[in-house]
């Protein structure tokens, strides 16, 4: 049951630094010095963070369901 919820939060907080870095490389969001800033590399690596971060997530709920 614990395993379930710490997964889960993990999985939030891998998403939302996803988005961050997404964000930051489309130049929506960050300073202007920041190396991510307005960099097509950190889109991908954005994106990727958050499709991990989602199958930690679901995985955390399957877990929850099972207990």
């Amino acid at each position: 049951m614990k395993g379930g919820r710490t997964l889960i939060i993990i999985g939030i907080i891998v998403g939302m630094f996803g988005s961050i870095f997404h964000l930051q490389g489309k130049s929506i969001v960050g300073p202007e010095s920041s190396f991510m800033y307005s960099n097509p590399e950190w889109v991908s690596y954005g994106l990727q963070m958050i499709i991990v971060g989602i199958i930690i997530l679901s995985i955390g709920f399957v877990i929850l369901k099972k207990n």
